[in-house]
């Protein structure tokens, strides 16, 4: 009789014999399909979707290689249920192996003792490559226990896995935790697609994996809507989104966009650093009104009668006449650039016909003797001289979002025009000079682009690279029809075909766009107005009103997981409460969910962050540990000039423990990393660099510094506080926030 372990085995082998074969059976099919003839333009296009799905089927495949198999459930009928990260299924298509992502396989993360939901026995399976390394029984049927079966835990699903998980040692990027999903966490990645869903918890509770596998999750449950759309998830800074990068792709799931706020503007990545009561300011929900303001502004008003002269003839333009264009134009209720033409031509027809009235008139009856191709003509030498090109550009200029915003943070008048509700103070922080860009000014440049859309030389580029496609394709079908041989000795001679005889020029340029090789989230990022299917933000807490208004855009249909901490909230702009951050965009169409449960954090650690917690929010309470590590936190006063030297002597000694974070002040930053150089497993940031990240040992340098420097000092605290997996350690001057605090250990002592 086999053990557990050898029986897994054998389950586990034949399940990778079926993955070696479904990935072999839909590489051939791949190959058969590239080279399958087609006759037609839908053909075509079936064809090449059938490509794309075998592509996305393989790469799934591919994923599940490590970890194919990690789960079993036994019902009282004896049935059995075996869960991985995809479902397989035998020659007649009975189950092997089910996705995790499947109803079947929800028991597997939520069946309890006291309600096991049909399930007498959920084993856990640990494999390494292809082999079964041991396995671990949890009886849910407390009439059935037997010897060598765990009884349930403290309400945490398979325990050991859980702690193993827990305290292994950082790799330097988030694993996958779907072999040890959580109740309370699988109840929200199951939730549903639609509407904007909060997730509220505070450190190590899981809010990041969380939304990742939600992703994956909403991928399998709504892929037909979400492939075409696909996801955006937003985080806080490029350390995490590198750290995070490898959980969606282990899933097989790569239809989605990471990003930072930075990089959310096609064709930019804003890096410009700057002070936070600048950021502050760029965030408000007012910068909406004054950016539509600035461009109210560049439609201008002239205060009298201008004159231009048109081949010595001098023609007026009244006030009356502009204001009646501008009116008309406004009234199209559309955007600036969109408008222009239709205001420039109310213009320019009154200067015309003034050109008109005074060369054309007979000076005996006065006749007009002009006709309508002397007409055209004249319009043609208006629009030709410099003098009334330069008026039509100051009525109402063409104008980008990159050029509006230079042209108003670098001009006192134009901003106290356009911000009269900022005070002085306001308005002298935005001035500058420059055309380089911080993340707060994405937000502004988005407003900005709406507002001001496409100009009509967008629209005749993009008119004009089609002709030059179409014409490109039918020289090469003239050039494919006249390279084959028509002489045929034999009438019967089967109809061979041409590509001439499959599909016309335009036909075939339109293939060559469908065909767009980039991958979707590339094709997302060059195209401003993408919208997606849904939208992640991780460290939500942190954005402006301003961030909110473009991820809105980016997400009309308001399906949305906002997962954050309003207790970790860093940033001067951003929400001390969900209702607060949310109500200005989306009102109150959100719905809350809460996590107290933490499952990173070491409880030592976290009572003693909980000191910090207190202060920042006293009706706050912190997450509960999962776990103690038996080691206490500890701390040494070094002075300023000793501490950088300190620091990068201990933090090649914590690199025994595993990965290293240092968080400390911004302006201990640089001497710091001097001191410790390059070193694959410590990283050195601050704490705005340190959102969402976990370390194996972490040492906060500088606490002091760190909250002088911050607007919400205490806040970032917390946060630094909260990185670590198993070790702390504090360097500096402690605040009394934490120097009254029980649960330290004075290192030297």
């Amino acid at each position: 009789m086999l053990n557990p372990v050898q029986d897994e085995q054998v389950h586990l082998t034949a399940f990778y014999a079926t993955l070696d074969h479904e990935r072999e059976l839909t590489e051939r099919r791949q190959a058969d399909e590239q080279v399958a003839g087609t006759r037609n333009r839908q053909a075509l296009h079936q064809r090449d979707g059938r490509v794309r799905d075998l592509n996305a089927r393989l790469s799934r495949l591919n994923a599940a290689e490590e970890g194919l198999c990690f789960g079993r459930l036994d019902d009282a009928d004896g049935e059995v249920l075996h869960i991985g990260r995809l479902s397989l299924h035998d020659e007649t298509y009975e189950p092997l192996l089910t996705d995790w992502r499947a109803p079947a396989a929800r028991p597997f993360y939520i069946a309890t003792a006291i309600q096991n939901h049909g399930v007498v026995r959920r084993r856990h399976i640990q494999t390494r490559l292809r082999q079964v390394l041991d396995v671990q029984d949890e009886q849910l049927d407390l009439d059935r226990s037997a010897p060598g079966r765990s009884q349930p835990g403290r309400g945490v699903v398979g325990e050991q896995i859980l702690l193993g998980a827990l305290n292994a040692r950082r790799t330097g990027t988030m694993e996958s935790i779907v072999r040890t999903i959580q109740a309370d966490q699988d109840g929200i990645i199951r939730s549903d697609l639609a509407g904007i869903l909060v997730v509220q918890g505070g450190p190590g509770t899981g809010k990041t994996a969380i939304a990742l596998h939600r992703a994956a999750f909403l991928l399998y449950t709504h892929r037909a809507q979400l492939e075409k759309r696909g996801i955006l998830v937003v985080g806080p800074n490029p350390t995490f989104l590198k750290f995070i990068g490898q959980v969606l792709p282990s899933l097989g799931e790569d239809g989605v966009r990471l990003v930072t706020l930075a990089e959310l503007y096609p064709g930019l990545t804003a890096t410009r650093p700057e002070p936070a009561e600048v950021t502050e300011v760029k965030g408000r929900a007012v910068m909406a009104e004054v950016i539509t303001k600035a461009v109210a502004d560049r439609q201008w008003m002239p205060s009298g009668p201008i004159e231009v002269t048109v081949d010595r003839t001098v023609l007026r333009l009244d006030p009356a006449v502009v204001q009646d264009a501008r009116g008309s134009a406004r009234a199209r209720r559309t955007t600036h650039n969109q408008a222009r033409p239709f205001f420039l031509k109310d213009i320019v027809d009154n200067l015309t016909n003034q050109y008109a009235d005074i060369i054309g008139t007979d000076p005996l009856d006065g006749e007009n003797l002009l006709d309508e191709y002397d007409l055209a003509e004249l319009r043609k030498e208006v629009l030709a001289e410099p003098a009334i090109r330069d008026l039509l550009d100051r009525l109402w200029p063409l104008l980008s979002p990159q050029a509006l915003l230079v042209d108003l943070f670098g001009d006192e008048k134009r901003l106290a025009s356009s911000a009269p509700q900022l005070s002085a103070l306001d308005r002298e922080h935005l001035l500058r000079y420059g055309d380089d860009w911080s993340p707060a000014d994405v937000p502004l440049l988005d407003e900005a682009a709406e507002l001001l859309g496409e100009d009509d030389n967008d629209a005749a580029r993009r008119k004009a690279e089609r002709a030059r496609a179409i014409a490109y394709a039918q020289g090469s079908l003239d050039v494919l029809s006249g390279s084959g041989s028509t002489d045929y000795d034999d009438e019967d001679e089967a109809e061979v075909l041409t590509a001439k005889d499959i599909l016309d020029a335009e036909a075939f340029a339109e293939r060559y766009e469908a065909d767009d090789d980039r991958t979707l989230a590339d094709r997302a990022a060059a195209d401003r107005r993408w919208t997606y299917g849904h939208v992640i933000v991780d460290e939500a807490q942190e954005l402006s009103p301003m961030a909110w208004r473009a991820i809105g855009r980016r997400c009309p249909l308001r399906s949305m997981t906002l997962v954050g901490d309003v207790a970790q909230t860093g940033a001067a702009g951003g929400g001390t409460s969900w209702q607060r951050a949310l109500a200005p965009t989306f009102g109150d169409r959100w719905r809350l969910a809460e996590l107290t449960v933490n499952y990173r954090t070491p409880a030592e650690v976290m009572d003693l962050a909980a000191h910090v917690l207190a202060e920042v929010d006293p009706t706050a309470k912190a997450p509960e540990s999962v776990r103690s590590t038996g080691v206490r936190p500890w701390y040494e006063e070094v002075g300023p000039t000793d501490q950088a030297q300190y620091v990068g002597k201990v933090a090649r000694e914590e690199v025994h423990h595993g990965q290293v974070g240092v968080i400390t002040s911004r302006s201990r930053l640089e001497l710091v990393q001097e001191a410790i150089g390059e070193h694959p497993d410590i990283t050195v940031l601050t704490v705005a660099g340190a959102k969402g990240l976990e370390f194996d040992s972490v040492l906060v340098v500088d606490p002091d510094g760190i909250m002088l420097e911050s607007p919400r000092g205490l806040r970032d605290l917390y946060v630094a506080l909260t990185r670590c997996t198993q070790r702390l350690g504090v360097i500096g001057p402690l605040p009394p926030v934490l120097r009254n605090a029980d649960g330290w250990d004075v290192r030297g002592q």
